[in-house]
């Protein structure tokens, strides 16, 4: 295998600054803001062999960096690699998978819970003097209780949010691209049946072109209006417009959202829904588990050019081996 000190790692991105010490640790690292070839000079686009990315990496970036071996994604998520196409150039790409499985689930409970019963809202109430003002907080017209779930996306998230679902005594139901084996929930053919079927739908979709906008206007006044609907996967899964409207009329209950479309912009209409609580992407975002995230993507890096083998190959690339 190469001799790791002689290896140049491009980190692209605001990357997790643990992930960043370990590979100085082993490697030559160079850092650029964002995948940019242009800000690289011909001698370091030659010399890079990895790209540890907190960040976009586009087709043209791969092709402008000839000795381009591995990509390392920080995050389980990595619609914003063109792992497609490094795949056909016989570049490798990993994620994050598992190390944030169990943070991502608690999360989308946390955001059940919130959008069901107003707590960020009964918190505000509490903290403006209006208990003591004007009394108690109004009862909640939602609840947990009697509820039917739907989760969109059967992964290793969206199992560990079933796992959570089920401690509450709640049906579950599911759509996939496919059934999951060894899964004994209800599955439906398509994401408008499920929506039909439950009053509260999960979406841990990930962002890809099938994905986009697939919560739609159908969709939303399908899940009725007891409908909850929180979104731990991706943004670009769902119509925003169609969901803020679904808010605003009343299509639907009430919304928990962690990811939004262009993040960091989050919609005007989205912003002025008091049916919605709205979270900044923090699905992952704990010390231990963001450190644990920094540790796979640091360890696909060592394993690859010491090893020969990826941790955890994403399926676009688990054809690609290395050339030693």
């Amino acid at each position: 295998m190469a001799e790791l000190q002689d290896v140049c790692v491009l980190v692209v991105g605001k990357l997790h600054e643990h992930a960043v010490e370990r590979l100085k640790e082993r490697f030559k690292v160079i850092s650029l803001p964002k995948a940019d070839a242009s800000a690289l000079s011909h001698e370091d686009a030659q010399s890079v062999r990895a790209i540890a990315a907190s960040g976009a990496v586009d087709a043209p970036f791969i092709d402008a960096l000839p000795n381009l071996e591995i990509i390392a994604n920080f995050g389980v998520g990595y619609d914003a690699v063109d792992a497609s196409h490094a795949g056909t150039k016989g570049v490798m790409v990993t994620n994050t998978p598992d190390v944030l499985t169990e943070e991502v689930a608690d999360t989308a409970i946390g955001l059940l819970i919130n959008a069901a019963r107003e707590l960020p809202k009964a918190e505000n109430y509490l903290r403006a003097g209006k208990w003591k003002s004007e009394g108690a907080y109004p009862l909640t017209r939602g609840s947990l209780r009697g509820r039917k779930v739907g989760i969109f996306g059967m992964g290793r998230i969206g199992l560990a949010i079933a796992r959570r679902v089920e401690a509450f005594g709640l049906p579950i139901s599911y759509y996939n691209r496919s059934r999951v084996e060894g899964v004994n929930y209800a599955y439906h053919g398509s994401l408008v049946e499920l929506a039909g079927a439950v009053d509260t739908l999960i979406s841990v979709a990930p962002g890809t072109p099938q994905t986009a906008k697939a919560v739609n206007a159908e969709v939303l006044q399908a899940l009725g209006s007891e409908g909850i609907f929180v979104n731990i996967g991706r943004g670009s899964t769902v119509d925003e417009e169609a969901l803020a409207q679904a808010l605003k009329s009343g299509t639907i209950m009430a919304a928990g959202l962690d990811v939004f479309a262009h993040e960091p912009d989050v919609p005007e209409a989205l912003l002025a829904c008091e049916n919605a609580c709205l979270l900044p992407h923090v699905g992952s975002a704990s010390q231990h588990t963001r450190k644990a995230m920094a540790d796979l993507v640091a360890q696909n890096v060592i394993s690859w050019f010491d090893k020969g083998e990826a941790v955890t190959p994403v399926s676009e690339t688990r054809h690609v081996t290395s050339g030693g």
